[in-house]
């Protein structure tokens, strides 16, 4: 089973995503996390990091190149990342977690320790255009259209337990129906 979990910064994709292949014993491969790891290399913060991935696309292409090839080779994976749910052609199940900007923005501060909500809501909303440029600029993919995602989740609403005993109960579905067709 392959299924994709996508959302916008601090909607809580990482959060599901390992709870998902902890809970059912998948493997996990995350953009975000690669990304982070590549600005962290550069010694840059997100938002510049973005601006040189704008300049130069191999970053972008290289880490959805490789999500893309290891979903492909692999069974039984979570691909959590912006774009994983329009580069695994072949996933399961697509989800979308969606959060409202205040809350995002609380999550977001407290998990890259920003100084402040307003400082974390510029970078933010900064991060977020530059990524849907760039994904429009690549890919013609526009990032606000939901329409390829089987299930989409306000993770304000739940945490991740709440959360994953949704998708929980989908994957039980999902692979009851494999085998009673």
């Amino acid at each position: 089973m392959r299924i994709t979990v996508s959302g916008l910064p601090g909607s809580g994709t990482t959060s599901l995503s390992r709870y998902l292949a902890e809970r059912h014993g998948f493997s996990m491969i995350s953009a975000g996390e690669v990304f982070r790891q590549l600005a962290k290399e550069h010694n840059m913060e997100l938002a510049r990091f973005g601006n040189l991935a704008r300049q130069d696309p191999s970053y972008d292409m290289m880490i959805d190149a490789r999500q893309k090839e290891i979903a492909q080779e692999r069974d039984d994976i979570i691909v959590e990342g912006r774009l994983s749910g329009w580069m695994v052609d072949n996933a399961d199940l697509r989800i979308w977690l969606y959060a409202p900007i205040g809350c995002r923005i609380k999550r977001i501060a407290f998990r890259d320790q920003v100084a402040d909500e307003e400082t974390a809501k510029g970078l933010t909303l900064e991060r977020e255009q530059c990524e849907a440029d760039r994904y429009r600029s690549y890919y013609d993919i526009d990032i606000a259209d939901l329409s390829i995602y089987h299930i989409i989740l306000n993770s304000e609403h739940w945490g991740v337990e709440g959360l994953g005993a949704i998708i929980d109960m989908s994957i039980a579905q999902l692979k009851q129906s494999r085998h009673n067709p």
